[in-house]
């Protein structure tokens, strides 16, 4: 039998699909990504379910809805009672490997560099992933910072060296150790960057400066009111046109270094021999509104928080210059990546295998992505929870605080300013997206609860994840 191909599953923090040169933004200094277009399968409108760190990471490794897995919001302990990517790829014959960021584990609001809070034991909570390991729950300062291996001791990079730099060192190290072996690999790099503090001391100077004299004039659906009622403390930040304008100035610099590490890992997969059986795939877990709508951060369906990259590049298999437009959420980003591989996906997953579409092969493919939110980022708070569809032309959605909806035709209206719910002539789509959402919640046993109810339900006094939706049958 042929050996399976390695998985490099590459994904930054807060990057949003706007913010890419391949996506159209001339500001960006991404070439290395804008390559990978060129040269893979960009899937130009891929979405998160809910667009919160800890959200994301549940639903990458289990193929399921928030509301299937429990990570209803930020600093919960995850239940491992799933069966997991990790899992099925280790039944598989796979090497794994996990480097960066986990989000799963801490059951404490704030202090997160305890190693109670930061390393995860080797054990069930790594859900599958048995191999290397160099991880932590998470932080988001980027110089004199460390990681965690099969030991609470902190193991620090070298001191000055910018973190998402020495993850990809160590990337690079696997990979070249990997390469030579019978087995395949599967190897993901969670990078924390461009998540904030957006510091120029939390960024290398030298990428600071290629933006310095680089101005970032709000977008014309910026407003300096906050998202009132819906947004949380997290969206609700102070801001102004001169705070976002040095904030993008940084995160572009951040965007900017995590390009030249994507070209430092193609490159070692290249000089190892074994690019033509790689799959490499650089995406991210959410997007980042920078004001749009009166709004911080992310947690929302608007398109700046919602949508991200999703390339894919494996010579010979995935076509040169692919543009898929396939509505892919991040339930189905497990199924597919097993799909490509040839490993069965398992039957509690609630996304679906898209990797025909990767491979330039037609077949099945979702009416719209399914778009959720469960409470705000981290805290216990009712009224910010929504349900949401988008498909290739309009995003739909719903407030449960006050039934509120919105629809909104993001191809002619890519700002998302006008709410064609009122509108005679989108009678017909409103009807159609409201008969498919409450299909869709129906399938999935979302009952749209307040955030509260799972705290009450489903979540121990200390935070941990005591029900999933497959434990409850």
């Amino acid at each position: 039998m042929d050996k399976k191909p390695n998985i490099v599953y590459v994904f930054a923090d807060q990057l949003r699909y706007q913010s890419c040169g391949y996506a159209g933004d001339a500001k960006a200094r991404t070439p290395h990504v804008d390559r990978m277009a060129d040269e893979g399968s960009d899937f130009s409108n891929a979405v998160v379910s809910m667009p919160v760190c800890s959200a994301y990471r549940a639903s990458l490794w289990t193929g399921k809805y928030t509301t299937s897995t429990g990570m209803v919001i930020n600093e919960l302990r995850m239940n491992p009672n799933h069966e997991c990517l990790a899992h099925r790829l280790t039944a598989g014959g796979y090497d794994t490997g996990h480097i960066g960021k986990w989000h799963l584990w801490a059951n404490e609001l704030g202090n997160h560099h305890d190693p109670a809070n930061a390393w995860i034991p080797p054990g069930p909570h790594r859900l599958g992933f048995d191999g290397y390991w160099a991880g932590y729950n998470f932080h988001h300062e980027y110089y004199d910072t460390y990681y965690h291996m099969d030991s609470p001791e902190r193991i620090y990079h070298d001191s000055g060296v910018y973190e998402p730099d020495a993850q990809t060192d160590l990337a690079i190290d696997f990979i070249g150790r990997q390469a030579g072996k019978d087995k395949p690999f599967a190897l993901f790099l969670s990078i924390g960057t461009p998540h904030d503090p957006w510091d120029k001391e939390n960024v290398p100077a030298s990428y600071y400066d290629l933006f310095r004299d680089t101005s970032f004039p709000t977008p014309i659906n910026y407003q300096e009111e906050p998202d009132v009622p819906y947004g949380d403390a997290w969206s609700d930040i102070p801001k102004n046109p001169d705070l976002i304008d040095e904030w993008m100035r940084v995160y572009y610099a951040m965007v900017a270094n995590i390009d030249w590490n994507v070209s430092r890992l193609q490159a070692a997969i290249t000089d190892a021999g074994i690019e033509d059986e790689t799959i490499f795939v650089f995406t991210s877990d959410h997007g980042e509104m920078f004001g749009a709508h009166g709004r911080m951060k992310k947690n929302i369906f608007y398109e700046e928080a919602a949508r991200v990259p999703f390339l894919m590049k494996w010579p010979g298999h995935v076509s040169a210059g692919q543009r898929t437009d396939v509505c892919l959420s991040c339930v189905d980003i497990m199924p597919t990546l097993l799909g490509l591989v040839g490993i069965p996906v398992p039957s509690g997953v609630e996304g679906m295998d898209l990797s025909h579409w990767a491979l330039g092969e037609p077949g099945p493919e979702p009416d719209a992505a399914f778009m959720q939110n469960t409470g705000a980022c981290a805290a216990w708070e009712n009224g910010h929870e929504w349900r949401g569809l988008r498909d290739k032309k309009y995003t739909y959605a719903v407030y449960r605080v006050n039934g509120v909806e919105l629809l909104f035709d993001h191809t002619n209206d890519p700002y998302q300013m006008r709410n064609l719910t009122e509108d005679p002539a989108h009678c017909d789509p409103l009807n159609r997206f409201r008969k498919m959402i409450a299909a869709k919640m129906t399938s999935i046993n979302d009952t749209f609860e307040e955030s509260v109810w799972y705290k009450e339900h489903w979540i121990s006094e200390d935070r941990r994840i005591l029900r999933t939706a497959t434990l409850e049958g």
